[in-house]
């Protein structure tokens, strides 16, 4: 009879823990969760103790960080973290399960159909994934933009990066659109979006960046692609197919 496939939660959020064990037990009834943590620290305790099979695991732990922890793991890893743009790059490009707060339901039955496939092979190597992680949630990250300084006609304008509904590029330049108007500065997207607060300021197009604060919603049109509406101004701005999963949480 084949060994039982087992699970530990590392949440320490109470109800967040309740809602993992409540889906689980939905999409998964098989799946035994042998533990449940609170912190770091007891993660780490359990999962010597437990050995799991599957470990679900909060980034920002007190005791010590889901980073931390995951180094230790020798199982197959589901990340849960609140919205970053940083880290689901990380995941994305680690092909690494992970779990967006809040979790809505077709994220966690396409992540559990994901996982029931991949628990019988070999865990995926995070190392890659933990060294960018850990670059980029670091407390040395330099300090996000809080202000623009940009070309308006034949003057220069100070703007402050909360008022900017979004960035697009133009040619040399990149336009600054706010609710009063537009102006440009030279800097490319790219480069931008390095200096941006990731949980504010969303990518969603390679030549665009979106303040999520502005977005008033997103549609599918007939063609099939998707668009977002804004707050205060009038533009319809393309998602491109690499982006559209940060509306599926929505």
């Amino acid at each position: 009879m084949a060994k039982p496939t087992t699970a530990l939660l590392a949440e320490d959020e109470p109800l967040l823990r309740q809602q993992l064990r409540e889906r689980i037990a939905r999409y998964w009834p098989e799946l035994g969760i042998v533990a449940e943590a609170g912190d770091g620290v007891s993660a780490l305790e359990e999962l010597e103790r437990y050995r799991p099979d599957i470990l679900f695991l909060d980034i920002h732990m007190p005791g010590a960080s889901g980073l931390d922890v995951a180094k230790k793991a020798h199982c197959h890893v589901v990340f849960v973290t609140a919205f970053d743009q940083y880290a689901i790059d990380a995941f994305e490009k680690g092909a690494v399960d992970y779990l967006v707060k809040p979790v809505s339901e077709a994220r966690f039955s396409a992540m559990i159909a994901r996982l029931k496939q991949r628990v019988a092979g070999p865990p995926a190597n995070l190392e890659a994934v933990l060294e960018q992680l850990a670059l980029k949630l670091s407390p040395a990250h330099p300090e996000f933009l809080r202000w623009i300084k940009a070309s308006h006609g034949n003057n220069l304008k100070m703007i402050l990066v909360d008022d900017i509904v979004y960035f697009q590029s133009d040619e040399k330049y990149t336009r600054v659109v706010t609710k009063d108007g537009e102006s440009l500065i030279k800097k490319p997207i790219k480069e931008l979006i390095a200096e941006l607060d990731p949980s504010r300021f969303w990518q969603i197009h390679r030549s665009t960046v979106v303040n999520a604060n502005a977005i008033a919603g997103v549609a599918r049109d007939l063609t099939g692609r998707h668009h977002v509406t804004l707050k205060g101004v009038s533009a319809r701005l393309e998602v491109s197919r690499s982006y559209i999963h940060l509306f599926k949480q929505m």
